[in-house]
């Protein structure tokens, strides 16, 4: 099975690839999720004290450590990788928090099992994003609400494809929806591409109230002082960070 038709999760498992990631997402200053994804995060996030957390491709869990400081009162992670869930668990050791292995589009669960999912750059691998969100929704207490990040559309509608960084960004196809194959992490894996409006719409379908919609601009006070990386970084959105409400 190549890459490219492999499930998200499954892509993870490869050990150049999961070591790639490690590398990329735990990079600090350099790290697109730590300068921009996650500080938009916590600010939709609010309070999570005595909340039932669910983290709906969860990777390496390090989000689950800081929920669990801030107080909710359980957090479950899953993941379609194996060596995910395992570094999720590590990273989970000693807490009330754990980790399975389980495909997303898989999931499902009793009514009222969580108060909060959270999925950061994750659902992107799906391609029935709606049958997914619809079994988020089912199993949401009411008010329950999910925070979900992806590749922002930008990006996903064309790849360059030359493996370096980036001088210029191609918006092209953006309003043709479906699988397109992206050079990630050194190797192919398939995104689905959709329009901020796809996103939204499927979000709404699926019985929640969209209550923030954030393109997650950097955060100057994360780049210890390092102007050029923040001058890049404002060039071009990176993310798409979407919160709903269940109605």
């Amino acid at each position: 099975m190549t890459a490219a038709s492999q499930r998200g999760g499954s892509f993870y498992d490869s050990p150049k690839i999961f070591q790639r990631y490690r590398d990329h997402r735990h990079s600090g200053a350099m790290s697109p999720n730590h300068v921009m994804e996650e500080p938009a995060l916590l600010d939709v996030l609010g309070t999570v004290t005595g909340l039932r957390v669910l983290d709906l491709g969860c990777g390496d869990a390090a989000i689950g450590q800081t929920l669990l400081d801030a107080g909710c009162r359980s957090y479950l992670g899953l993941d379609g990788s194996a060596a995910m869930v395992e570094a999720a668990n590590a990273t989970l050791r000693g807490t009330c928090g754990r980790a399975e292995r389980a495909d997303m589009e898989d999931f499902s669960a009793p009514p009222s099992s969580f108060d909060l999912i959270i999925s950061r750059l994750a659902l992107h691998y799906v391609e029935d994003l709606e049958a997914v969100l619809t079994a988020c929704q089912a199993c949401l207490s009411p008010g329950g609400r999910i925070i979900l990040s992806v590749v922002h559309p930008v990006l996903s509608s064309y790849d360059a494809g030359t493996g370096k960084p980036r001088t210029n960004w191609i918006v092209d196809d953006y309003f043709l929806k479906g699988p397109r194959l992206r050079n990630w992490l050194g190797d192919s894996v398939i995104w689905f591409h959709r329009t901020v409006e796809d996103y939204v719409a499927a979000l709404m379908n699926a019985g929640f109230a969209l209550s923030a919609l954030r393109e997650c601009a950097p955060q100057e006070e994360r780049f210890d002082g390092d102007l050029a990386e923040l001058a890049r970084r404002r060039r071009v959105p990176l993310f798409l960070l979407l919160s709903g409400t269940r109605i």
